[in-house]
């Protein structure tokens, strides 16, 4: 599959106009399908369509458990991607409707009240522990395989981390895809995530962290910053939230003692 595509085009500057040769990354739409019932269309770059299309449905709570998933079916039509997903239980149970929401990234989500609700009950609980200089390392390395964005200017990264190494790596044009492809290959392999951290590029907003918690990561780390509903929401349910990651900097929003000096 085809990350990006090549175009002539020109190029305006102060000492006049030229002809350049870029790089413009996939857009494709992912539509998805939970039970026959149409859900959502999401624009992504097409890459781990499956880990996106179950990482979206656990994100927004319409799944929960692995047990229920009986089929994802996937097809590319180069142009339209679809993921039929197939589960044991009625995810509409009790008169439950999808409420759509376009959330700050221009991401969709389909139930933003209700996990916020959900989420604002929790309490982060995590014996994880991550010196400043590991957090550095971590946005040094995620910057460093940032490839596909040096290529083309048009995606974000994000990564499932331990203090020490970077596990997964996902790239796309929004950060609530790649978030949800890290969701959706956690929820599916079985991963654990409660001694595990996200470091992402992008603005932190109240979505990105719901996601994070819904998997039971206690750290989350942005290039980028947070809002205020972001910073708010940490604070109450107990998580580490850092943003704003430079060479040999970064704000820390809120911690109960996660951050600890190496």
């Amino acid at each position: 599959m085809t990350d990006s595509f090549p175009y002539e085009i020109q190029e305006y500057t102060a000492s006049g106009r030229k002809n350049v040769s870029i790089e413009a990354i996939r857009e494709v739409p992912l539509t998805i399908y939970l039970n026959d019932r149409e859900v959502v269309t999401l624009l992504c770059t097409g890459k781990y369509p499956r880990h996106l299309a179950v990482g979206f449905l656990k994100s927004d709570a319409l799944l929960t458990d692995p047990a229920q998933l009986l089929d994802v079916d996937v097809k590319d039509e180069e142009t339209r991607i679809t993921a039929s997903v197939t589960v044991s239980h009625d995810p509409w149970a009790g008169g439950r409707t999808i409420q759509r929401s376009i959330t700050s990234g221009c991401g969709k989500g389909t139930n933003f009240d209700r996990n916020v609700e959900t989420i604002s009950k929790r309490r982060v609980d995590s014996g994880l522990k991550v010196t400043p200089a590991q957090i550095l390392a971590l946005a040094g390395e995620l910057k460093r395989r940032s490839t596909l964005y040096n290529h083309t200017r048009g995606c974000h990264n994000s990564s499932l981390c331990t203090p020490q190494e970077m596990l997964l790596f996902r790239e796309d044009i929004g950060r609530h895809n790649a978030i949800d492809m890290i969701v959706g290959e956690c929820f599916l392999e079985g991963l654990p995530t409660e001694d595990k951290m996200i470091v992402s590029t992008g603005r932190v907003a109240s979505e990105i962290l719901l996601k994070t918690v819904r998997i039971g990561v206690s750290v989350m780390a942005s290039t980028a910053v947070a809002t205020s509903f972001s910073v708010e929401l940490a604070r109450k349910i107990g998580m580490t939230l850092i943003g704003n990651i430079k060479a040999d900097s970064f704000w820390v929003y809120n911690d109960p003692g996660r951050i600890i000096q190496g």
